[in-house]
């Protein structure tokens, strides 16, 4: 970690802040504003207090190590290089002639580098140990970050288990809610592997080993979040990036190994008889995860470097530091999703869209119904069957990161015959479907030629709004987008009272001046002229089994917050807002610097 710090303060990347600041919500929304900037820079803090406690801290916080493009190229490398790297060894063929023969053995041979190897005796992550009653968790710098968080979590922190026979081991990243009693909640989402292994100790009746590491070499993190095949120990492609072996020592009191040079390790064990609430906790969707059962680790011993850094992160509303780390992950994981779906060229993930909630895709197609074969291939694919929402287009598309030109090349073909509407699952964290985990898929073909005129008039913003509003007073703003193409957008904002189902029917009139309609709640959260923002609400807020209806060649889609009017029963939760005072109080202070214009670009 240390290292890292000087190769961040080397290429002007980090920023030390001196101020004394508090780690309930002052550090946090520091981060959260530091990493929305163009120019965001990692932030060392090193003046750390719990003001809550009366408590000083002596141990520094790290946050946006992952603060840009440089900084991910610096820790993890050049993406599309590795990616090339394992394409090239998912192609490898026997070797013929001697140079073949040559370049094979050294790439066979780099690959003894993707062990992990196993140390003798103590690591500096145990330069300091304390046992039982002695670890405790209040000692370290947790931060709570939102307001409506049910405590301080670790954000950062490196989950490693192993299988109840020890053959399978597995780095994940998970929340960690520090409770009053020194227990540490898991937030193990039911399709990674820590809670497959869960499962197998329950059944078995035996405690389950967990060690968490924070900080160390920063390429843990982002292992820790890579999407690998089950069964594949996420530290092996440590030693593939890095062309070096992993250097694991012993955890003091379980058997679960971790990495010597890790500035804390928290050890214990979960009874898997036992669960505990869990949250509520503001998330990387922008919305708050609501209060839910998980396992807890009952801890036996922390241990740490001599002068150690806390690593964290901060999560809410887009962009945000896994922005950056995401965009690795595409590049280097390319190669591995064409195994699965060969025609793939090229995907891209909008950090506004949320990850999982939008995914624009390029193929090669090569016959009718090329892209519906290619959609249930990326939902029958690891993390990629959790994805909501699938574009599809043809290799001749632009760029998928042209934001304009690419949206316009796909509103120019999006057609409703072309529409496959499916219901499968979703990301536990999703809050827009009827149940959890379970919910609407959309997939777009628009791999063809651009469609046809579709006979609507396009009037000006205010006329179209009068005329809505003649209908009905609940349609408050309007703007229109993309008037250029075959499939303009309206967005109207609106003061809900009843279903959208039945606004929609109300307006039908006007539905020749209209191609795609979507609602959203009129607030002073929501801006029609924000697109950034309007992405990341609508993929967020909408169940395309419930939320999209259809009239002749329009297009509507609800995506106001649902609540009993829509028949949905479970609980809505809030956005992920900064708290003004703490805001104010910063700003006052001169430790930020922000406009309105800012706040209200990015809904703070």
């Amino acid at each position: 970690m240390k290292e890292a710090i000087e190769l961040l303060k080397k290429n002007d990347l980090l920023r030390i802040i001196d101020d004394e600041l508090d780690i309930n919500l002052e550090i946090p929304h520091i981060a959260y504003i530091e990493v929305k900037k163009e120019d965001s820079k990692a932030l060392l803090f090193t003046n750390v207090v719990d003001k809550a406690n009366d408590k000083k801290f002596d141990i520094p916080v790290l946050m946006n190590v992952f603060c840009n493009e440089k900084a991910v190229e610096l820790f993890i490398g050049d993406g599309d290089k590795i990616g090339s790297e394992i394409e090239s060894l998912l192609k490898m063929k026997p070797p013929t002639t001697l140079g073949e023969k040559l370049t094979t053995f050294g790439k066979l041979f780099a690959l003894k580098n993707t062990i992990p190897k196993k140390n003798r005796g103590k690591g500096e992550c145990q330069q300091v140990i304390k046992l039982g009653n002695d670890a405790k968790l209040t000692d370290l710098p947790v931060l709570t970050t939102w307001e409506q968080d049910g405590g301080p979590f670790i954000t950062m922190g490196q989950v490693y288990t192993t299988s109840l026979n020890g053959e399978m081991k597995n780095l994940g990243m998970y929340r960690l809610q520090v409770f009053p009693d020194n227990t540490l909640g898991l937030h193990w989402q039911i399709h990674k592997d820590s809670n497959h292994f869960f499962h197998e100790y329950k059944k078995a009746g035996k405690k389950m080993p967990v060690s968490v590491g924070i900080g160390g070499d920063p390429m843990y993190i982002w292992c820790g979040q890579a999407p690998l095949p089950i069964g594949i120990f996420e530290l092996m492609l440590y030693g593939f990036v890095k062309n070096k072996n992993a250097q694991l020592v012993k955890s003091i009191t379980n058997d679960i190994w971790v990495p010597k040079d890790n500035d804390f390790i928290i050890e214990g064990f979960v009874d898997p008889t036992k669960l505990r609430i869990e949250g509520p906790f503001g998330d990387h969707t922008g919305y708050y995860t609501l209060e839910e059962e998980y396992p807890f680790m009952e801890v036996t011993a922390i241990t740490s470097k001599a002068k150690p850094t806390y690593l964290a992160t901060v999560v809410g509303k887009p962009p945000l530091e896994d922005k950056y780390m995401g965009h690795a992950t595409e590049r280097i994981f390319l190669p591995l999703l064409k195994t699965t779906a060969p025609d793939l060229i090229d995907y891209y993930m909008p950090e506004n869209g949320v990850f999982h909630n939008l995914i624009l895709a390029k193929i090669k197609t090569l016959y009718p119904g090329h892209a519906q074969q290619m959609m249930h291939a990326f939902w029958g694919v690891g993390q990629m069957s959790f994805v909501k929402h699938a574009l599809f287009v043809n290799e001749d598309a632009p760029d998928l990161t042209d934001h304009k030109a690419i949206a316009e090349h796909i509103l120019n073909r999006i057609n409703i015959d072309d529409m496959m509407i499916s219901k499968g699952v979703v990301d536990a964290l999703d809050h827009s479907s009827p149940k959890f985990a379970v919910g609407g898929k959309l997939g777009l073909d628009c791999t063809g030629e651009e469609i046809e005129e579709l006979g609507i008039t396009l009037i000006e913003d205010d006329e179209l709004l009068f005329k809505m509003q003649s209908i009905t007073s609940e349609v408050k703003e309007l703007k229109q987008y993309f008037t250029n193409t075959k499939n303009p957008v309206t967005i109207i904002t609106v003061e809900k009272t009843r279903t959208q189902k039945h606004l929609f029917e109300d307006l039908k009139p006007i539905l020749e001046n209209v191609k795609i309609l979507i609602i959203i709640d009129a607030s002073h959260q929501n801006d029609v002229n924000n697109p950034y923002m309007l992405v990341w609400r609508v993929v967020n807020n909408i169940d395309s089994n419930r939320d999209m209806y259809f009239e002749a060649n329009t297009i509507c889609i609800d995506a106001t917050n649902k609540n009993s009017f829509d028949n949905y029963k479970r609980t809505w939760p809030d956005d992920v807002d900064c708290t003004p005072s703490v805001l104010k109080s910063l700003q006052e202070r001169g430790v930020i610097d922000i406009s309105d214009e800012f706040k209200k670009l990015y809904q703070l």
